[in-house]
């Protein structure tokens, strides 16, 4: 299992383990972590967090809540994208 761990800024929030096919936002719900969310499906960003260390890879095509410059701040939506193994995530979004 992967350790997923959530931080506010250099803020250490929580570290909880990953459940296989675990959207980021299922397992922030599980550690007690309020990530914004609406759509639950890409399309509206609201669920928009940064990707500190680790993989989460991209969906192809991209969801209508990301794009370039999102990403190249290590945007990630939280509601549809599932980490490959460990992974910090800074809950506060790439804006």
């Amino acid at each position: 299992m992967a350790i997923v761990r959530f931080f506010r800024g250099r803020l250490l929030l929580r570290s909880i383990e990953l459940k296989d096919d675990e959207f980021l936002v299922d397992a922030a719900d599980r550690a007690g972590i309020d990530i914004p969310r609406n759509c639950t499906s890409g399309n509206c960003g609201t669920c928009l967090v940064r990707l500190i260390s680790g993989n989460v890879p991209y969906p192809e095509p991209l969801p209508p809540g990301l794009d370039e410059f999102l990403i190249e701040d290590g945007g990630i939506l939280s509601c549809c994208m599932i980490p490959e193994g460990a992974c910090d995530i800074d809950v506060i979004p790439p804006l």
